[in-house]
């Protein structure tokens, strides 16, 4: 590697030394500048970026402007630190760049996440070998696109642009920035914050995650909460797109001038659109406010009690819905009245967990499920799946040889199998709020996921796109109906989780047969985890997942259907190999410890045990 122009040192790794920054805290520290936060270095050849390791979501850190008469590494290092910062429309970074540059610089279009900090340093240029040129290379964790959707990198990709500097009046200044903005994890994390926007798939809302600011954007000066509201309005992101629709009239947008959204003293949040929304009927009004309130719900639960779209005048009110209304708009997944999990015995046996109740010991009591399965004598259950209305549940036999639909609401004789299989290797069924039941055959000779239409049709083979030599060895489906999780394991490696978009297209016409059911575009749910042993879908569209990341022990956390991660993990949760999560957040966790069996977790407290002897616990779905 070529030494910095002028340098006498000899090119090699120097750890960092701090570049003076202001930063405003906020908790505790409201007012107070601070000096030394920033983490570039200011000297050595080849440098590395660092990190902000420790700071805190709720400090403010500004860049400094380039230093008279600057050098090159100098200009290189301060504008990267002040992309990291919160000045409105990014000035202090635009001071770095040329004018032509700072004016066409456009760092909001999109996002590049780094698992670490940056590594920089000179290399000759291509035209004009006179002129610094610095090379930026990284390893890549992720984008942000122009959605603001986050999509993991899952090939071990770097990054990799160059930046050139000129002479103006004097001063190097950049003329090639970067085509997106650049952060390190840590300083994503510091700066963005995941929220859920959401959009119907039939009469269910679907949950679609993305990232906006902490604070007001520097682009749009928009705060949190107008942010995400102007992405609902944008439409889904790419991936979900196909399966999802939005209530809103194509072009609909904030009204002119919405900077920020506020609440009145009712907790009403009032929402003006634009004239595409003004002639809507009543009915789609009431969904598009339905899909307002639950994507701003998300990130104020406490204070939203009801939401109203107003005209482009400003003025007139559009529609309204309360909370309770936008829940019956959305058809959510009724709360479950029971947990289930296969008994000592094997048993499918049912029981209500309820973390209100001071009577631990009346609560836990289990008793078997009705309907055939509680008197067919002799038949063994290995797991199971309940609908949502808890009136069917769907077994795989002890053997794992047949599936079986049965009855919960009338007694008879256990039914005929609904898919048999000859390997053996039948997986956990899974049913989705739509009634369709889903389950894979792990057959070496012949891999399949099968979809049960209705849960009593015939059974269809379902396309994987993307799978490939890959068995699924376990699955989920969304209660939306729109998303299937996936557990594959490719030639005998470890188990990965993935997350596919299932796709129903519309009936050929002319009478012909409907086109079949198709799971598409497989992205990684859970990258950081070097092997996944369990999984759930949880509330708000997150995942629950078990496993560990390299080198580290069997956990379980929470990831985003986007396949990031979040913060909030499970405690002293290892020796887990089964697990489920309601819908519903007033329920509790329920999982299978091979040291204990059936363990469930109030909310505040540590595992307890629920039956010594029971595996696959499951809520109904």
């Amino acid at each position: 590697m070529d030494a910095e122009p002028g340098s006498s040192r000899a090119p090699g790794r120097r750890s960092p030394t701090a570049r003076p920054c202001a930063a405003l805290g906020a908790a505790g520290l409201a007012g107070l500048v601070l000096a030394g936060c920033a983490s570039m270095p200011d000297s050595g050849e080849i440098r590395q970026v660092q990190a902000s390791h420790g700071v805190d979501s709720q400090v403010r850190v500004f860049g400094v402007p380039p230093a008279d008469k600057a050098s090159p590494a100098e200009i290189v290092d301060g504008f990267l630190e002040a992309m990291t910062s919160d000045d409105p429309q990014l000035d202090t970074a635009r001071k770095y760049l040329t004018e032509d540059a700072a004016k066409n610089w456009k760092p909001g279009s999109a996002v590049t996440v780094l698992s670490a900090g940056l590594d920089r340093y000179p290399v000759p240029g291509e035209k004009e070998p006179e002129q610094p040129r610095w090379k930026v290379t990284g390893k890549k964790l992720a984008t942000v696109d122009e959605r603001s959707a986050y999509q993991p990198e899952t090939g071990g990709g770097r990054y990799e642009e160059y930046l050139q500097l000129v002479q103006v009046n004097k001063q190097w200044r950049i003329a090639t920035p970067p085509s997106s903005l650049v952060l390190s994890e840590s300083d994503f994390q510091r700066i963005y914050k995941p929220v859920n926007k959401y959009y119907f798939a039939g009469n269910t809302l679907v949950a679609d995650p993305v990232y906006v600011r902490q604070r007001s954007d520097p682009d749009s000066r928009m705060d949190p909460t107008t942010q995400t509201v102007q992405s609902l309005l944008a439409g889904p992101s790419k991936w979900l797109g196909p399966v999802v629709t939005s209530s809103f009239p194509s072009g609909t947008a904030l009204r002119d001038g919405t900077k920020s959204l506020s609440y009145d003293g009712q907790n009403t949040l009032r929402v003006p659109l634009n004239a595409k929304a003004d002639n809507v009927a009543h009915p789609q009004c009431q969904k598009m406010a339905a899909q307002l309130l639950f994507t701003v719900k998300d990130l104020t639960a406490s204070r939203l009690d009801r939401v109203e779209l107003v005209g482009s005048d400003g003025k007139s009110s559009q529609c309204s819905v309360t909370g309770a209304a936008a829940a019956a708009i959305a058809d959510r997944a009724q709360s479950p009245d029971h947990q289930y999990y296969v008994d000592k015995d094997a048993r499918l046996v049912r029981m209500t967990l309820d973390v209100n109740s001071e009577d631990q010991q009346h609560q836990q009591k289990a008793e078997p499920a009705p309907g055939p399965l509680s008197t067919a004598a002799g038949f063994k259950v290995g797991s199971a799946a309940v609908a949502y209305d808890e009136k069917r549940a769907a077994v795989v036999s002890g053997d794992g040889h047949g599936l079986y639909v049965v009855n919960l609401t009338t007694a008879g004789a256990m039914p005929p199998p609904v898919l048999p299989s000859r390997s053996g290797k039948l997986t956990a069924p899974s049913w989705d709020a739509r009634g369709d039941l889903w389950i894979a055959d792990a057959d070496p000779q012949g891999p399949v996921l099968w979809r049960v239409p209705g849960g009593s049709g015939t059974p269809q083979k379902v396309e994987v796109a993307g799978l490939g030599s890959g068995k699924i060895t376990a699955l989920k489906a969304s209660s939306d109906g729109a998303r299937i999780a996936l557990l594959i394991e490719k030639e005998g490696s470890r188990k990965n989780l993935f997350i596919g978009r299932i796709e129903r297209p519309e009936g050929a016409r002319d009478g012909a047969m409907p086109a079949p059911v198709l799971v598409r575009e497989l992205r990684p749910a859970a990258p950081q985890m070097a092997e996944v042993t369990a999984m759930s879908w949880a509330p708000r569209g997150r995942l629950l997942v078990v496993g560990r990341e390299s080198g580290g022990v069997v956990q379980a956390r929470y990831m985003l259907a986007d396949g990031s991660m979040v913060a909030a993990s499970l405690p002293g949760a290892t020796g887990l190999s089964a697990i489920a999560a309601s819908e519903d957040e007033g329920k509790p966790v329920v999982a299978f410890s091979g040291d204990d069996g059936i363990v469930w977790l109030p909310p505040g407290a540590q595992w307890r045990t629920v039956a010594a002897g029971g595996t696959a616990p499951v809520y109904p779905g």
